[in-house]
C-alpha cells in the first residue's frame, strides 16, 4: 500500500491598502427604463460624472441625440443619491438645462465634483421606426472632458393612445385609426373609420354586460342599436385576459407588447365580438381592410354610468 501524504500552505495576505483614485475625471451611464421605445414615451437614463475633489469640479454635463427629441425632453438638474430608507433624493447642483436641437445641456451652480444626473428623451415621431442613439458628456474646471454613447436604441413603429372612454349610446364608436371613441354624428360623417361599438346590456341568459362589438357582427350582438348610415366594418378580434402591456395598464407587471407580437396573430376564423369584458381584459383586434392591427386594454368599467375605459397601441400592416 502507497501512503501518499500532501502538505498544503497557506499564504497570509498583507496587502489591505485602499487602491488608488485614478486623477482624471471618469463618468458612467445606465438606461432606466424598460420595454420597448414608443413614440411619445420617456426613455430614461441616469448620468454619473466624478473627478478627485483636488483636481477641480464639474462645471457642466450635456447628451446630444442622434435624433431631436420631442417637447418634454431634459436633463436633470438635481444629483440623485438613495437614502437609508431606499427614497430617491435629488440635490440641484445646476440650473435648468437647455435644449437646443440635439443636444441638452446643464450648467452647474454648485461647487460639486461628482453628481448623477437623470436625462428623460422624449420619443419624437420623427424616430418611428428609426434606431436612436446618445452621447453623454462632462466638463471639470481643470479643462479635463469625458464621454459615454449609450444606444443605438430601436423605436417602435407603433402609436399608442391612453385612457379614451367609451359611453354607452353617446361617445361608443370606436375608430382604431384614431384611436379614440366618437359620438354618432362622427361616425354618420365618417363610417369607414368606425370598427367597434361599446355597448352595455344585461341580456336574460347571456352574460353580456360591457362589450365591445363590431358594426359587421350579427345583430344578435348589438341588441338595441341602431347604426349609423353605412357603420358596416366588420373587425375580427381575439379576446384576452392579464395581457397587463406596463405602458397601457401602468401597473408593475413587467408585460409589454411590442411591433413583434402584431405581425405573428393568426386572426383567421375569428369572430368580430367580444362581450363581458372586465378591467384588465382586452382584445387583439384587426381593422376590416387589414390596415391596423390593435391591442385594446381594459383599464376600467363602471356598471352605474356605463362606461368603459380603454387604453390602445396599434401598428399599421400595410
Amino acid at each position: 500500500m502507497v501512503v501518499i501524504i500532501l502538505f498544503a500552505g497557506c499564504k497570509k495576505i498583507n496587502d489591505t491598502s485602499i487602491p488608488s483614485l485614478p486623477q482624471i475625471l471618469q463618468n458612467d451611464c445606465i438606461k432606466r427604463t424598460l420595454g420597448p421605445n414608443v413614440v411619445g414615451l420617456n426613455i430614461e437614463f441616469a448620468y454619473a460624472m466624478a473627478l478627485p475633489q483636488s483636481l477641480g469640479k464639474i462645471v457642466s454635463a450635456q447628451v446630444t441625440a442622434s435624433i431631436a427629441g420631442a417637447t418634454g425632453t431634459y436633463l436633470e438638474n438635481r444629483s440623485f443619491y438613495t437614502n437609508s430608507g431606499g427614497v430617491d433624493v435629488g440635490i440641484t447642483v445646476g440650473s435648468a438645462s437647455v435644449t437646443t436641437d440635439t443636444k441638452t445641456v446643464v450648467t452647474f451652480t454648485k461647487d460639486t465634483c461628482a453628481a448623477t444626473l437623470r436625462y428623460f428623451y422624449t420619443v419624437p415621431d420623427a424616430a418611428r421606426g428609426k434606431s436612436v442613439s446618445f452621447t453623454f458628456s462632462a466638463t471639470a474646471s481643470n479643462g479635463q472632458t469625458v464621454s459615454y454613447t449609450m444606444g443605438p436604441y430601436t423605436c417602435t413603429n407603433m402609436a399608442m393612445n391612453l385612457d379614451q372612454v367609451g359611453v354607452n349610446n353617446a361617445a361608443c364608436y370606436l375608430s382604431i385609426a384614431d384611436m379614440t371613441f366618437h359620438d354618432a354624428t362622427y361616425a354618420a360623417a365618417n363610417p369607414s373609420k368606425i370598427d367597434l361599438v361599446y355597448l352595455y346590456k344585461v341580456v336574460t341568459g347571456v352574460t353580456f354586460l360591457h362589450a365591445l362589438v363590431s358594426p359587421g357582427a350579427s345583430a344578435d350582438y348589438l341588441p338595441g342599436v341602431t347604426l349609423p348610415s353605412g357603420v358596416n366594418n366588420s373587425t375580427k378580434m381575439i379576446k384576452t385576459w392579464n395581457i397587463n402591456d406596463q405602458n397601457l395598464a401602468r401597473l408593475q407587471y413587467g408585460i409589454f407588447i411590442d411591433d413583434a407580437d402584431f405581425p405573428k396573430l393568426d386572426f383567421t376564423n375569428m369572430p368580430n365580438y367580444a362581450i363581458n369584458l372586465k378591467a384588465q381584459a382586452g382584445a387583439w383586434v384587426e381593422t376590416a381592410d387589414g390596415k391596423y392591427r390593435a391591442y385594446i386594454y381594459v383599464n376600467g368599467i363602471n356598471n352605474t354610468t356605463p362606461s368603459m375605459t380603454v387604453s390602445i397601441k396599434r401598428y399599421q400592416m400595410k
